[in-house]
């Protein structure tokens, strides 16, 4: 059984930074695509960030270029998100989502697999 844990939530002010993990356990690591979604309350869950099975390849939101790293370890089986100058607007719960296999992408039908969240709040 495949699960996902986050980590690394918090309240910051704008302009700060977090740093997000997700550890997976259960799961062939390297074989799948693996991503961070958001969903903030009365919003649809969005894509932020996805990284391909062998970390070569990323994509990010718009709104998260240029201030969202995300990355993975094949070795530890983790999976981060490093976020700079964060707004008001970044404040949601992220999500650590992976597939078995697959097309890359911030579509929430592209993963099998979801972690519980893990909360950013963003004052300004």
């Amino acid at each position: 059984q495949v699960h996902l844990v986050e980590s690394g939530g918090g309240s910051v002010q704008a302009g700060g930074s977090l740093r997000l993990s997700c550890v997976a356990s259960g799961y062939t690591y390297s074989t799948g695509c693996m991503a961070w979604f958001r969903q903030a309350p009365g919003k649809e869950r969005e894509g932020v960030a996805s990284i391909s099975p062998s970390g070569s390849r990323t994509y990010y939101i718009d709104s998260a270029k240029g201030r969202f790293t995300i990355s993975r370890d094949n070795i530890t089986k983790m999976l981060y998100l490093q976020m700079n100058s964060l707004e008001p607007e970044d404040t949601a719960m992220y999500y650590c989502a992976a597939q078995r296999s697959g097309t890359c992408g911030l579509a929430p039908r592209l993963y099998d697999y979801w972690g519980q969240g893990t909360q950013v709040t963003v004052s300004s």
